[in-house]
């Protein structure tokens, strides 16, 4: 590959709360990302500029412009999509692009809810359900770790296009980065024929398998929107490691991951720190965890950093306990009055 490469852009953050101008105001240090691949390394340059707003995080390698290319190829010669969400948080994971792909040629979708050992059993029962409500969509929630889990999802896969029924079935696995859709082709095939790691973008190219009776097996690179425009799932993304630490600030996300989980989970917290729901918000939250802990810097000042990694680790280890950051959307009633309660409140 020449020196040129492959260019990527991401847009990461540094935010410092501003106090006077309210809770969700913030001044921002704005990095741009410049990523340069040369002979199969990624070379990172950053510019930096102050401006005022609210975090943005975009995340997107150079390679998944073209992988988005090819996935929109293979549509066409596929007969079902199996797309891998985290099943902590299923909307968020749930990318637009495989869902238009998947329309546009009329393909159905098996969305399989991965980790579910991680999350809370309650949320996620009501994700699959409102998953499963959709036209020619089915979902299941499973642990990629359980292989019996994972043997299920081939025939439930096939029971999408019973026209196929006594031929082979050809399925494309998609998702974003670092949901786990390597580890589940490995569980299907008995071996290991696709790389895995706790890093998101590490399948850069599509591989196809033979599963036995003729099925196929399509494996595809993590893509991703090219922006996100919904910051809250941004930062979700970023506090379950779906996209590359490269693209934001980890004090942040650590500092919105406590004031959910204090919405969400206070007991889990009490547990787990011994801290009580109001001494839990924000970043006073991680001050707390420093302080607790004994993470301190010279002259006593609570290390914020390091108590942001622990409790973004404890979480995304499933140190807390079973966890969903997000409910499915509420439904209406004929009369337009919200019939379901998010989990947590």
């Amino acid at each position: 590959m020449s020196t040129a490469g492959v260019r990527a852009q991401c847009t990461g953050t540094l935010i410092t709360p501003c106090g006077s101008l309210g809770r969700h105001a913030h001044v921002v240090k704005q990095k741009t990302l410049n990523a340069r691949l040369i002979a199969g390394r990624v070379t990172l340059r950053f510019a930096e500029a102050d401006t005022l707003g609210p975090m943005a995080i975009e995340w997107f390698p150079g390679h998944m412009a073209s992988a988005r290319k090819k996935a929109a190829e293979t549509m066409g010669r596929i007969d079902v999509v199996i797309e891998v969400l985290d099943a902590r948080v299923p909307g968020a994971s749930s990318n637009p692009l495989i869902a238009s792909l998947r329309r546009q040629k009329q393909r159905p979708a098996l969305k399989v809810l991965n980790k579910a050992d991680l999350a809370d059993p309650e949320a996620t029962a009501a994700w699959v359900r409102h998953l499963g409500a959709e036209k020619n969509v089915a979902a299941v929630a499973l642990s990629a770790k359980r292989r019996a889990d994972v043997t299920k999802i081939p025939k439930l896969a096939a029971a999408l296009v019973p026209h196929r029924e006594g031929r082979p079935v050809r399925m494309m696995v998609m998702g974003v980065a670092n949901v786990g859709k390597s580890t589940i082709i490995n569980a299907l095939l008995k071996r290991k024929v696709a790389p895995t790691g706790n890093e998101p973008a590490i399948t850069r190219h599509q591989s196809r398998f033979d599963l036995g009776d003729g099925h196929v097996l399509i494996d595809t690179p993590g893509l991703m929107a090219p922006s996100i425009a919904n910051e809250t799932h941004a930062y979700l993304l970023a506090a379950t490691h779906l996209i590359g630490p490269e693209a934001y600030a980890g004090y942040d996300v650590a500092g919105f991951l406590a004031d959910l989980l204090a919405e969400r989970y206070p007991g889990l917290l009490r547990t787990r720190y011994g801290l009580t729901h109001d001494a839990f918000a924000g970043h006073a939250g991680t001050s707390t965890i420093a302080r607790t802990r004994g993470y301190l810097r010279k002259g006593g000042i609570p290390d914020l950093d390091k108590a942001g990694r622990v409790l973004v680790q404890d979480f995304r280890e499933g140190r807390l306990g079973r966890v969903t950051l997000e409910s499915p959307p509420r439904p209406l009633t004929s009369r337009g009055i919200d019939t379901f309660t998010p989990l947590g409140e």
